[in-house]
């Protein structure tokens, strides 16, 4: 059913007036659950162009609206009753904060005169979320929701991206009002500046020029702001090394010959050690992240800063910038080249030196993993063999812990927007309700959520709304009966004494048995040699969810590592063991 544009001063609801103001913003889905404070708006959904998915919790409808807006770019729209229904999505828009993703979050709140009494299911939504979101409404009148409607879409896919909320009285709802839908946005003091300016990118180029050991720092930035192609001949004509952080996973594509992998706690040797020994870090929508910088007193001691964000509160928050470029990253690095192209004319570098030691330091220490000497089934082995099996375009989202870095090292990431996390909150419990939203938003691809047995027993209540809403997404637990992350730790910091890490899924609960109950298809796999059959048969499958029991070894680790607080300089690459840093040329 088409829509219809509802002319301004039509005489409805504020409820109506709500929803009539999503469609105006184009909304084509959203992920909730009614409850007394949000119900009158749940009329006229009933009615709506909108789809609207009913999840099993809130907290899923929030990652589901998260997953969408990572696939889509387009702002991801969740739904929720006061009180709880509200405080339910706290950990979802503190996640989206965080990983700059665009999100309106729509609450019910208690009547307007019950507000600050402790009515039955109040709560401060609007204060509780404060500080993770990029801006928050409370609407007590309804002539205000259109209005409010569009500046809440405007400000989260604007700028930086982030999550906003709109917080809605019961009675406001409920009373009469006049719908007019703001012909134009104009709010004082917000103003993202999208153009860079031409005397910034002029120094940029200059020193880029001069630069004997450039590495490009690339952050999620660059897929937020669309600018993949961009980059990608920005570093050809450049010809610098790129490190792709693991919320830029597929900015840039693996198998590029300049491409050394992720940096961070869990990167590429040649990742991180080429961010130490720069001496320039052309650092584009990165944030200076303490896993990728590690003890930030030693992070890239000798490298001059190139830092280009949209987000001039990021420009000098953690590391100084020599120089600071503000502005959308697709129009920085398209105004880039050109000044880069003029200036690399009057004269360069000679980068081969620098080049030939990075590449041996690729070649010195590839990513890698033990085969278990009993025979078991080795984590990364199964996720190697998924990325190779579902190729390039299909979308991947995992959960937090062991089996996410895993995902990030051993899948190869071609293009962006097919890998989602949660990065910067790191929540449990992500992987199978963004799947969920990414399907929705790319109905037409494979999506695979790469879980851990703990993350998957956080949020698995989603796969009775996929199989409910025809969403066949595929899970790959990766079931090593622990908190793996939290146990390597455990292994490496506190004498293996594994205190309250064991879950002991490979007995309670079965899985597969779990899943079939839930409406999905459950497959189990615990040999080597049946990975590639499972994998298959799970691809085969697209009528249902798909939910795949891979009982793999417990002790493996993730590997290399910084650990945590300590230099970068400090890497491992296996158990208290570090490069050979006097052999490299660097």
């Amino acid at each position: 059913m088409a829509h219809v544009p509802t002319a301004n001063g039509t005489a409805m609801t504020g409820a109506t007036s709500l929803v009539k103001s999503l469609e105006a913003a184009k909304v084509d889905v959203m992920f909730g659950i009614p409850g007394g404070a949000i119900l009158p708006a749940y009329d006229p959904i009933y009615d709506s162009t909108i789809r609207h998915i009913l999840v099993r919790h809130e907290q899923g409808a929030g990652h589901a609206a998260t997953g969408y807006a990572q696939v889509t770019g387009r702002a991801g729209v969740c739904i929720a009753t006061s009180g709880p229904g509200a405080t339910n999505l706290v950990t979802p828009l503190a996640d989206a904060a965080m990983d700059s993703v665009p999100l309106v979050a729509i609450t019910g709140q208690v009547p307007s005169v019950a507000i600050g009494t402790d009515a039955f299911q109040e709560a401060d939504i609007r204060g509780i979320t404060m500080p993770f979101t990029k801006h928050n409404f409370l609407v007590t009148n309804p002539d205000d929701i259109p209005r409010v409607i569009a500046e809440a879409f405007h400000i989260a896919t604007s700028g930086r991206p982030g999550p906003v909320l709109v917080d809605i009285a019961k009675d406001a709802l409920q009373k009469q009002t006049s719908y007019n839908w703001p012909t134009s946005i104009d709010l004082a003091g917000y103003k993202p500046q999208t153009q860079p300016n031409k005397g910034a990118i002029n120094d940029a180029a200059a020193l880029i020029a001069q630069s004997a050991k450039p590495i490009f720092y690339v952050g999620g930035g660059v897929i937020k702001a669309n600018a993949a192609r961009e980059l990608l001949e920005l570093a050809q004509l450049l010809g610098a090394p790129v490190v792709t952080t693991l919320m830029a996973r597929g900015a840039f594509p693996d198998s590029h010959p300049l491409h050394l992998g992720m940096p961070g706690m869990h990167g590429t040797v040649a990742a991180v050690t080429g961010l130490q020994k720069a001496d320039l870090l052309i650092t584009l929508g990165a944030r200076f992240d303490d896993r990728v910088t590690g003890k930030l007193s030693t992070f890239a001691p000798n490298a001059k800063v190139i830092h280009a964000d949209i987000d001039p509160a990021e420009i000098g928050k953690n590391r100084y910038a020599d120089v600071a470029v503000i502005g959308d990253l697709r129009e920085t690095i398209k105004a880039l080249i050109p000044a880069l192209t003029a200036t690399l004319a009057k004269g360069r570098a000679d980068l081969s030196p620098w080049l030939a030691s990075v590449n041996k330091l690729k070649a010195t220490y590839p990513l890698g993993y033990d085969t278990p000497a009993d025979g078991a089934l080795s984590p990364q082995f199964v996720i190697e063999r998924l990325g190779k099996i579902c190729g390039p375009d299909t979308i991947f989202a995992a959960g937090v812990g062991q089996h996410q870095m895993w995902a990030s090292q051993f899948i190869s990431y071609e293009k962006p927007r097919t890998w989602l996390n949660s990065g910067g909150a790191g929540t449990m419990g992500y992987a199978v309700p963004a799947a969920m939203g990414a399907k929705v938003g790319a109905p037409d691809t494979t999506v695979w959520a790469i879980d851990g047995d703990g993350c998957f027993q956080m949020t698995n209540q989603e796969l009775v709304t996929c199989a409910l809403n025809n969403i066949p997404i595929k899970v790959a637990i990766i079931n090593n009966e622990s908190l793996g992350m939290v146990r390597q730790w455990q292994t490496l910091f506190y004498d293996s004494r594994y205190s309250n890490t064991s879950l002991e899924s490979k007995r309670v609960p079965n899985f597969p048995m779990l899943a079939e109950a839930m409406g999905c298809v459950g497959l189990s796999c615990e040999s080597p040699a049946d990975v590639d059959a499972t994998i298959e048969k799970a691809m085969s499958i697209n009528d249902q969810p798909v939910v795949v029991d891979f009982r793999v070894h417990r002790d493996a680790m993730v590997w290399p590592m910084v650990a945590a607080g300590t230099s970068n300089d400090e890497i491992m690459i296996a158990r208290a063991t570090a490069p050979d840093w006097d052999s490299q040329e660097l």
